[in-house]
Parts: structure tokens; C-alpha cells; sequence
């Protein structure tokens, strides 16, 4: 039998034909399961289609369950994440994407309420691999390699787990009871995780532990510094340590009543937001580029604005004048790049926070032969994620990425893998790549126009009494409506539209959940059934 087409655009020339078929057939029916965009855009691998497939079945314990094969942590995911699977999401062209994000956390949030827990390994085998850093990758690579049936070890410097999802995630996005419960179900299936336990020499505790293996899961939480002529160095503020202080429980830094916030990337988002609830009545996001070039994703801009952030683009401070800052008035060239004019103005502020990047903390490794850096991070085989040093992997903020919590948790995924097969000698059989379904695939007459439910969020006027939650969490009722909006791109829905359509009897319905068969000896290919289908699961093949 001729294989499936390796892309959509292909289908046209394997099914030309409409209507009855002549005596002969040339091509049959197949059902099949393709990539839905949201799947593809996922950085964690999450098949988002199928649990929120499940989710609209009635069975959040299912869903819950799916989700976790890939991603150990979705209430904190349901938070923080940017969701680029609802930017692809092809509901978004018929009238809003599918709210994914909201109903991971609240499937989040019931797995936490209802203790829901992971199983534990079945078997041990014998192999021990160190984590070092208790960020996303490093958890999630833990959790997986867990799984697989190894003895994992986490070490991390901070005092408690996390990273920078406890340090550098201010509560109102991120509550620390829920980093706590996702982390402690880690820590129930069996990883060990030793905190204050920072690691100078990775060979020597590699040895020292007895460890097979070794995964660098470092995060970025050292702050790029620059310097300001003139400015009285109490008065500066690294956006890092000021996050750190503010999550920590200790006393809250001292902003005073205006603060100026020099970069626009989403540590000085945060920045912005956590000032005024420590009582700076101003804070203003200054930026030597313009908006669209902000490195933070729009959706933080947008908070900050609406809890009254104020924003200076074409602005870079350069230096201190009593007071008040020096800023420089910048421009576009040709090129796109800004530079300066030569015109100044003045920008009064009581403090300034450096927001202008993080590296990675990763100078304890450059004493081991053999391993490469690209600037701060550790350069790795993109496929495998290890080092030139056999046996250390690396991955999250510690390699070249971009760096946010679901790309570090899908490093870690893809790291326990890649790791599990080095330790038993074994090469990855790339699986066969899914054609993706686009927007015009579908059969858009079986879809109607369904509004998205919006999480509500906590008043403007309240947030700045404290780190309370901004935005609430979906009822049962709205996280199920949500997932019933899903198109199911690719995958069969049983709407039993192949079987009232096929003129031939040829299509055999096996039940809830068991989708159909054809009967091959009625089948005259006429092609109908794939015509119908909402939601592109049926293609015709040649003979």
C-alpha cells in the first residue's frame, strides 16, 4: 500500500476525484491522526490536543494524566507560560484561539487540590545521574529520568527549589504554595533534591557521588551590569537581587516614591510591577529602542501598563546629574538601530533598577577539559543535548535557548531521554514527522462561532495592597467549555460524519473512544467521507 503523503499540499494529487467512483477504485480511504499546530508549538512537547480531548470528556484525572507524560509541573505552566500553542492555534482564525493555557492550570490547580500523584518507578536501574540547579530543566529532567528508572540527585545553591520560578517570579504571577506542591510531588516519586548546596567542582562531585551521568540546568540569574558615570551606586538597584529580596520574605527593598527601570524585558516588567507594590507611587520603563524591539512578550508590557507602568522608548540613561538621571534621546538608522542624537533631557527618579539582561552561572565550569562556551552558556549538540565531554548534558538557561520556563522544561524532557539512551548505548530512531494542519484544511461548516472564556483578574486598585494572585483561575465548567472549542486538527472527533456520508455502507463504527474501520470490499473510493471530515482525519491514498 502506497505510504501516507508526507505533507497536506501533497494530498491534492492523490485525491482528484469526487463523487461515485468508477468499477475500478484507484484510491481508498485512511484515517489518520496529523500534528495539530498547538502540538508542533509546544516547547514542553505537550500533546495538548489530546488532553484537552479528554479534558471535554468528563475525565480531568486523564487529562491531567496526559499532560504530565510531558510536563511534571502544569499549574506553575498554566501560569507563566507565553502559550505560543494558542498563537498557532487554528482556532484563532475562525474567532479566538483555544484558552490552552487556562486549562492546564486548572488542571493544575485540581491535581494539587484532589493530591493526585505521580507513580513511582517500577525498577531501579543502577544508574545515578546529578542535576545540578533546581530550576524547570533541571526538575523536569529529574522528573523523566526518574521515570525512566534512575537515581537522580538534584543539587542547588538556593535555599529552596525552584530557581528563578521562586526567585525571579514575583507571587502575584506565581504563588509559591503552588511551586511548592508541584515540586514536592517530584520530590515523592523518589528525586532527591539537596538545596544550599552549591557544587565548585563538577568533576570531583561527579566522582565523588558516583554519579553516571550529568545534567547542567544552571539558570541566568546573574544580572548584566553597566556603567553609569555620576550616579551614587546606593541609588542602583540589579533587577535580580531586587526580585530575589522582594519573593524572599525578608525585609522589602526601599525603592523610594519614583523609580526608573532601564530595560524593557520581562525581569523589568516584573520589576516595574513588584516597585509599585513596595510603594513607589512612579515607575518608568526606560528603553534605548523602540517598543516593537522590547524583548518582553507584549501581554507583560500590557499589565504593567494597566496598573499604571509608564514607559520611555528611545531613551538610554547616561549618567547621573545630582538627583536626577541624564537620558539621551535615540533614534532609528537605516539599519534599524538605535543611536544617539545629542539631545538630552532629565528623568527624576529616587532609584534606578538595572534590568538590561542575565547571564548564566556558569563559571564553575570552565575548568573542565574539553567543554565549549558561546559567551555564558555551555554549547551542546542541539539533538542530544551533551557536551563535548561524554556523559555531561546541559540544557534551560545554561544553553543556547531562549530562556523561558517551558523551553527549560522541554530541555530537560529532551535531556532524560537523550541521557537514558547514552546510558544504555542506544541510538534515537527518529520517529516519521506528521503533515501539520493549517486553518484552510478543515471543514469549517461543522464549527460555530463559540466566544473564549477570559479569566478574570484582580482590580487595579487592589493589587498594590499586596502580592495577591492577579489573574484567577477557570470554574470546571468554564476549563470543560474551553477544551470543547478545540477543532481537534487532524484527529478524529466521532461525529460520525463519515459514516452518514459514505453511500457504500464501507465505514464500521467500533464504539466510544475506537473510531471506525472501512470495509475495503464495499469501498469504492469515491472519496466523500474525506470531503465531509470536519477536521482532516481522513486522506485518500493510491492503490
Amino acid at each position: 500500500m502506497t505510504p501516507l503523503p508526507r505533507d497536506i499540499a501533497d494530498l491534492p494529487n492523490l485525491a482528484t476525484t469526487t463523487g461515485r467512483a468508477g468499477p475500478v477504485r484507484s484510491k481508498r480511504p485512511v484515517y489518520v491522526d496529523f500534528l495539530p499546530p498547538c502540538n508542533d508549538a509546544c516547547p514542553a512537547g505537550e500533546n495538548c490536543q489530546e488532553w484537552l480531548r479528554l479534558a471535554k470528556t468528563g475525565d480531568p484525572h486523564a487529562a491531567w494524566r496526559q499532560i504530565v507524560r510531558d510536563n511534571p509541573m502544569p499549574a506553575i505552566h498554566g501560569r507563566v507560560c507565553y502559550h505560543p500553542c494558542e498563537t498557532a492555534c487554528n482556532r484563532g482564525d475562525l474567532d479566538a484561539p483555544i484558552s490552552i493555557h487556562a486549562v492546564e492550570r486548572y488542571l493544575g490547580d485540581l491535581a494539587i487540590k484532589e493530591g493526585w500523584k505521580f507513580d513511582k518507578p517500577r525498577y531501579n536501574t543502577g544508574y545515578k545521574v546529578l542535576v545540578v540547579g533546581a530550576g524547570p530543566a533541571g526538575l523536569s529532567c529529574a522528573y523523566h529520568l526518574a521515570r525512566l528508572g534512575h537515581e537522580v540527585t538534584i543539587r542547588d545553591a538556593g535555599q529552596k527549589p525552584g530557581g528563578m520560578m521562586r526567585y525571579g517570579i514575583p507571587e502575584y504571577r506565581l504563588p509559591r504554595d503552588v511551586v511548592d506542591a508541584e515540586i514536592a510531588r517530584i520530590e515523592e516519586m523518589g528525586v532527591r533534591i539537596e538545596t544550599s548546596s552549591r557544587i565548585d567542582d563538577l568533576l570531583a562531585a561527579q566522582r565523588a557521588g558516583g554519579f553516571d551521568a550529568v545534567f547542567i540546568a544552571v539558570g541566568a540569574g546573574r544580572s548584566r551590569h553597566i556603567d553609569i558615570p555620576s550616579i551614587d551606586a546606593g541609588r542602583m538597584i540589579d533587577a535580580v537581587d531586587f526580585l530575589r529580596d522582594a519573593t524572599s520574605g525578608g525585609p522589602a527593598p526601599v525603592v523610594g516614591r519614583r523609580v526608573a527601570i532601564y530595560g524593557a524585558g520581562n525581569t523589568a516588567m516584573d520589576a516595574a510591577r513588584t516597585a509599585r507594590r513596595l510603594g513607589a507611587e512612579e515607575a518608568v520603563i526606560v528603553y534605548r529602542r523602540t517598543q516593537e524591539q522590547m524583548p518582553a512578550h507584549e501581554e507583560e508590557l500590557d499589565e504593567a501598563v494597566a496598573e499604571g507602568v509608564k514607559t520611555n522608548w528611545l531613551r538610554t540613561i547616561t549618567a547621573g546629574e545630582g538627583e536626577d538621571f541624564q537620558v539621551e534621546i535615540m533614534e532609528l538608522d537605516e539599519n534599524g538601530r538605535a543611536v544617539g542624537t545629542g539631545k538630552f533631557e532629565k528623568l527624576q527618579a529616587d532609584s534606578l533598577i538595572l534590568a538590561v539582561g542575565q547571564d548564566a552561572e556558569t563559571d564553575f565550569l570552565r575548568k573542565i577539559p574539553g567543554l565549549r562556551f558561546e559567551h555564558d552558556v555551555v554549547d551542546v549538540d542541539p539533538t542530544t543535548m551533551m557536551t563535548d565531554v561524554p556523559g555531561i548534558f546541559a540544557g534551560g538557561d545554561a544553553a543556547p535557548s531562549a530562556r523561558t520556563v517551558t523551553i527549560s522544561v522541554g530541555h530537560g524532557k529532551r535531556a532524560a531521554r537523550q541521557i537514558d539512551l547514552w546510558l544504555n548505548r542506544q541510538r534515537e530512531d527518529q520517529p516519521e514527522r506528521h503533515p501539520i494542519v493549517h486553518f484552510d484544511d478543515l471543514n469549517l461548516w461543522y464549527f460555530g462561532n463559540n466566544p473564549r472564556r477570559q479569566q478574570s483578574e484582580l482590580d487595579v486598585e487592589q493589587r498594590f495592597e499586596g502580592f495577591e494572585e492577579v489573574v484567577r483561575g477557570l470554574e470546571p465548567e468554564q476549563a470543560v467549555y474551553e477544551a470543547c472549542r478545540c477543532l481537534s486538527c487532524g484527529n478524529c472527533i466521532e461525529c460520525d460524519g463519515c459514516l452518514g456520508s459514505c453511500p457504500e455502507d464501507a465505514v464500521i463504527k467500533l464504539g466510544p473512544g475506537k473510531r471506525y474501520r472501512y470495509d475495503y470490499d464495499k469501498c469504492t473510493g469515491c472519496q466523500t467521507c474525506a470531503d465531509q471530515c470536519p477536521v482532516h482525519a481522513i486522506v485518500m491514498v493510491a492503490e
